[in-house]
């Protein structure tokens, strides 16, 4: 598990007063980040939309990098809870289809608009910010992890035919998730993402034994 906050970062003791502040910097950079990017996010447009002076701004992160961090970290742990009602249902073909309809349902009220902000960040950070690029990985590992605990159980109750890998599924799984996403956000339609995702549960609808 990843600290709570990002290596580098101030980290000060907070009152409840102090945590909410930060919270709400927080907050505000990842809605702006998330529909403009890191950068072409600035500091005074994070000030201004948390309502903060500068110098509290100053006073939690020393700078936008640290910042950035505590975004990753932020949007890694509201993906993931908006997910978890689904994740902990796929150890069934059914279960699966109704991750499958979620996800698209969600983006459908979207309008196809943002793709997958965890994924977004990633690409941002992914080449220049080693350790924010690291709390994306975990984030996506532990994800998988939540498919792959579903495919696992399939497994085990001897569902699969012989030589089903359940771990490689999980990663196709996630793969053409996030393929689907940023086809479907570029796109600005959902079939990107319902091709990606049927296909992969089709063929997981094969290695199920009749």
């Amino acid at each position: 598990m990843m600290p709570n906050h990002p290596r580098g970062a101030k980290s000060p003791r907070l009152t409840p007063k102090g945590r909410a502040t930060r919270e709400r910097i927080v907050a505000a950079a990842a809605r702006l980040m998330t529909r403009q990017g890191v950068g072409g996010t600035t500091l005074e447009q994070v000030r201004e939309a948390a309502e903060v002076s500068g110098s509290q701004v100053y006073h939690y992160f020393a700078g936008k990098q640290d910042l950035v961090r505590a975004v990753v970290a932020y949007t890694r742990g509201d993906v993931l809870e908006m997910q978890q009602p689904l994740l902990s249902h796929l150890d069934s073909l059914a279960g699966l289809r109704a991750w499958r309809d979620g996800i698209v349902a969600h983006q459908v009220s979207l309008g196809c608009r943002g793709g997958c902000p965890l994924g977004a960040l990633g690409a941002e950070v992914a080449e220049h910010d080693a350790f924010a690029r690291g709390l994306v990985a975990e984030a996506f590992d532990r994800w998988e992890d939540e498919i792959r605990a579903g495919l696992r159980a399939m497994h085990e109750r001897g569902e699969f035919t012989p030589g089903t890998d359940p771990d490689a599924l999980a990663l196709a799984l996630l793969s053409a998730l996030q393929g689907g996403l940023l086809l479907t956000q570029i796109q600005r339609a959902t079939l990107p993402l319902e091709t990606a995702l049927d296909t992969t549960l089709a063929y997981i609808g094969t290695r199920v034994r009749g």
